[in-house]
């Protein structure tokens, strides 16, 4: 079955793009907005509406495989690709890339994402979150030629098994992290509450408030436990903010913070994500494995999460083979083509990595469905909650399309039989 066309149409994420840089100065917010000038090249606004293009691949018969272009909220920082304005990228789509499809067989998912992931259109690669868009678009596509699920296809490619059991969901808060804690408690999130404690102002000069929020936190999970037995992570993104207070490479002062946070934490266990920004890969890796080694050695039970750096899937083998932590985020926009986060994902479970299907709350209903079937495929250790900050509707979505894979593969429908 042929590509016959490519159609594109500029959409909403569910967040928002956000100047990280100037964020981390100490930008003042007022109310969801921020005040003040932005800092990372691209940006008209310290915060402003995240923008996706929806991709629809048609076939000869008529079938379509959609899929969402989109990037990270934290475009043009820790090395990512600039800031995706759907304006600028559209055209691109419609014709260097509809060139190269259309005409195509729908035959092979890892073939056509990785042609389309090498792509090179003036000189350079296409912007991550084309990759990423056009690569969900073309696994549908796949999927409906074959008349299989997405992660049975996936499954097929990559001689894997899929999931026969619904993965943990990370539930991310937002600014808002009293209140939404309360939401993912009530609905039972897996893990949570990622806290976003992305500048010292909210971890404190010394600490003291993120100390007291896990505190807190702790005490509302044991007071309003939705049923006996409800243990969740207590995952939280930190974003680089330890390492300011204490020094990137300062390995000894981190550990014994994260000692103080794993007691308050207690008896749930703690991960910490992003707890220095180093500035650059190679820098970033040697703290991460530098401060993982200092916490093995004192037996502090605390689990480093690799974000900031670990941006594509030669930073991720990167991370891996110097253990550069314990888990990876696996920052599916920030990847391109999905296969690379398949890739990815297997690549840390191969190692003896946490594999954790990250991605971001500036994405679709669309790309986290999508995704599902990346982390369905490849039995990760856990999946973000998404799009937005809201908690609701990110589980909502995700819990869905997992149950939706579960009972479809239940009654025989769509299963790769090989």
């Amino acid at each position: 079955m042929k590509i016959s066309k490519i159609i594109c149409a500029k959409g909403l994420t569910g967040f928002y793009f956000d100047d990280q840089r100037a964020i981390k100065a100490g930008a003042t917010q007022d109310g969801v907005l921020y005040v003040g000038d932005p800092m990372t090249p691209g940006f008209s606004r310290i915060r402003q509406a995240g923008e996706a293009i929806m991709v629809m691949i048609v076939l000869e018969n008529g079938e379509i495989g959609w899929g969402d272009c989109a990037a990270v909220q934290y475009s043009g920082a820790g090395g990512r690709d600039p800031l995706f304005l759907a304006d600028a990228f559209i055209p691109i789509i419609e014709n260097q890339v509809a060139s190269h499809l259309v005409g195509q067989e729908a035959d092979n998912f890892r073939r056509l994402a990785s042609d389309i992931d090498r792509m090179v259109v003036d000189g350079k690669r296409l912007h991550t979150a084309i990759r990423y868009g056009v690569s969900q678009a073309i696994l549908d596509a796949v999927a409906k030629v074959h008349n299989l699920n997405k992660c049975d296809v996936l499954a097929k490619e990559y001689g894997t098994k899929v999931s026969e059991k619904a993965l943990p969901i990370f539930s991310q808060s937002g600014d808002d992290r009293m209140l939404n804690a309360d939401k993912m408690i009530m609905k039972g999130a897996s893990v949570l509450p990622h806290g976003l404690f992305n500048s010292v102002k909210k971890t404190g000069e010394k600490g003291e408030k993120l100390l007291d929020y896990v505190r807190w936190l702790k005490d509302r999970i044991e007071t309003h436990s939705p049923y006996e037995g409800y243990h969740p992570v207590l995952h939280i993104d930190c974003y680089g903010t330890i390492g300011q207070l204490f020094g990137p490479d300062n390995y000894t002062a981190m550990a014994d913070y994260l000692t103080e946070l794993e007691q308050a934490a207690s008896p749930f266990h703690l991960r910490i994500e992003g707890p220095m920004d180093s500035d650059d890969r190679e820098s970033q890796m040697r703290d991460m494995r530098g401060l993982r080694e200092e916490l093995d050695r004192r037996g502090v039970n605390v689990e480093l999460v690799a974000d900031e750096w670990c941006n594509t899937l030669d930073d991720v083998i990167y991370f891996c083979d110097n253990k550069a932590g314990h888990m990876i985020q696996v920052k599916t926009p920030d990847l391109g083509s999905i296969h690379n986060t398949v890739e990815a994902l297997l690549y840390c479970e191969n190692t003896g990595m946490g594999a954790y299907m990250g991605g971001t709350c500036n994405e679709t209903d669309r790309s986290a469905q999508v995704c599902i079937h990346c982390a369905m495929a490849t039995n990760a250790d856990q999946i973000l909650g998404k799009p937005g900050m809201g908690v609701d509707e990110g589980m909502m979505i995700c819990f869905n399309e997992m149950q939706r894979i579960l009972a479809l593969r239940k009654a025989g429908i769509g299963v790769y039989q090989g």
